[in-house]
């Protein structure tokens, strides 16, 4: 990044040098016209406006901080849940028998290639002798637990939870190859037991396909329902569990994304964003699941991000914590896995150079969440876009709710999803070019 570190920011914005102001519609100051401002308002929040944001549980949170508080102090406690939600703590434990691929979709869920740097070893038998931590590679906040199989000597069944440290787990996911044990089955009772969340994954599932799609009689959707059907028998001592075929080698096939859509609706709010966040980009679906979640974070940057002044002279003066928006843009970057590291790992794995795909990024961020990016996002309003965007916010946000000092949370909320709808084309084109759908 270029140097600069501040955490207020005073911008006055003009057009920059050398460039003449755009034709087509009356202008007004900050260089664009009415028109254009109008249409790029449109691009982000569709034909409806603000319609339905109203209804979005942030900012009626939001809201009534700015009711019930002054502004001061209404800005301090939504920054508090700002941080709460950027820095909260996710454990995750991987558990199952001997040679049942936990290690691999240890790895998988991070991100990584069994052979990639700070991987989880992987074999035929059992290289988990402990509890092993491997912190997400661009998200340290959230760690995936590769746990010792249960019922090796070391680890027997009956002192389990407590030789693993149960207390430490947000959920647990049990894994398998083929059927689940009795072990398996003890486990999960003990588990629930203990009022905690867990999961069965039959893992391998592209392995049976292999072995099984030169029969004569094979049906692909018979055989998933068949082995889907014989886990559940095999666990119906434990209730109803929900069992996720699971390939860790191409998450796109088979269940992995109901594995998700089931964790979004069970795990507490802060922890299913962070779960979200910290996905590897391997399909578009996976990419606007985490637009979602930062869509919610933009109502808690907005509206603690300090105050807007529209004066009646040219160009636009921006007071905001400057801070707030670099995190919540760098958190986007490294989201969507545009950062450096994670275009190297995607173009071995897809067998492409890695500036082949660094070069489908094309938005102000091409260099990464630079200050100079920032500062060119944050130059991007006008007049013009103000305007429009207070009358199309009305609907979301009731401005006249809102102290004077808070008038800046329709222009920031329009500013942050902006640089979220950049990111998001930028990563739409890394996924094209990387042939993932």
């Amino acid at each position: 990044m270029d140097s600069m570190e501040p955490s207020f920011f005073v911008l006055i914005c003009s057009p920059p040098a050398g460039l003449d102001p755009p034709k087509g519609g009356a202008t007004m100051s900050g260089g664009l016209s009415v028109e254009e401002s109008e249409i790029e308002i449109l691009d982000i929040y569709g034909d409806g406006g603000a319609k339905g944001l109203s209804d979005d549980k942030e900012t009626k949170k939001c809201v009534k901080e700015f009711k019930k508080s002054s502004s001061d102090a209404a800005v301090k406690k939504i920054k508090e849940n700002f941080e709460t939600l950027d820095h909260v703590t996710l454990n995750i434990g991987v558990t199952g028998n001997t040679g049942a691929g936990k290690s691999t979709f240890v790895n998988a869920i991070r991100g990584l290639s069994n052979d990639d740097e700070g991987a989880a070893d992987t074999g035929v038998t059992e290289t988990t002798m402990k509890p092993t931590q491997y912190p997400h590679p661009t998200m340290p906040n959230v760690t995936i637990w590769d746990l010792p199989g249960i019922g090796t000597p070391k680890f027997k069944a009956k002192t389990y939870l407590s030789d693993v440290h149960f207390e430490r787990y947000d959920f647990f996911i049990i894994v398998t190859s083929e059927r689940f044990k009795e072990n398996d089955i003890s486990l999960a009772k003990a588990i629930k037991k203990k009022g905690r969340l867990f999961y069965f994954i039959r893992s391998k599932i592209d392995n049976d396909i292999n072995a099984e799609k030169n029969r004569r009689d094979y049906n692909k959707e018979r055989m998933l329902s068949k082995i889907r059907e014989d886990c559940k028998k095999n666990l119906n001592s434990v209730g109803n569990p929900k069992v996720f075929l699971i390939s860790s080698f191409n998450f796109n096939d088979y269940d992995f994304n109901n594995l998700i859509d089931t964790l979004e609706r069970e795990l507490p709010e802060t922890k299913k964003h962070a779960l979200v966040l910290s996905l590897p980009v391997y399909s578009l679906e996976v990419l606007q699941r985490k637009k979602r979640h930062l869509q919610k974070m933009i109502w808690l940057t907005a509206f603690g991000s300090g105050a807007i002044a529209v004066v009646p002279v040219p160009g636009l003066t921006l007071a905001c914590d400057y801070g707030m928006i670099l995190s919540f843009l760098e958190s986007v970057f490294r989201s969507f896995g545009l950062e450096d590291s994670s275009l190297q790992r995607l173009a071995t794995r897809v067998q492409l150079n890695t500036m082949d795909l660094k070069a489908e990024i094309k938005s102000r961020f091409n260099d990464g969440v630079t200050h100079a990016a920032v500062r060119s996002l944050l130059a991007t309003p006008s007049m013009a876009t103000i305007m429009t965007l207070k009358g199309l916010m009305s609907g979301a946000v009731p401005l006249g709710q809102l102290p004077a000092g808070a008038m800046s949370v329709p222009i920031m909320h329009y500013l942050l999803n902006k640089g979220l709808n950049e990111m998001e084309n930028d990563g739409k084109s890394v996924l094209e070019k990387a042939q993932l759908h």
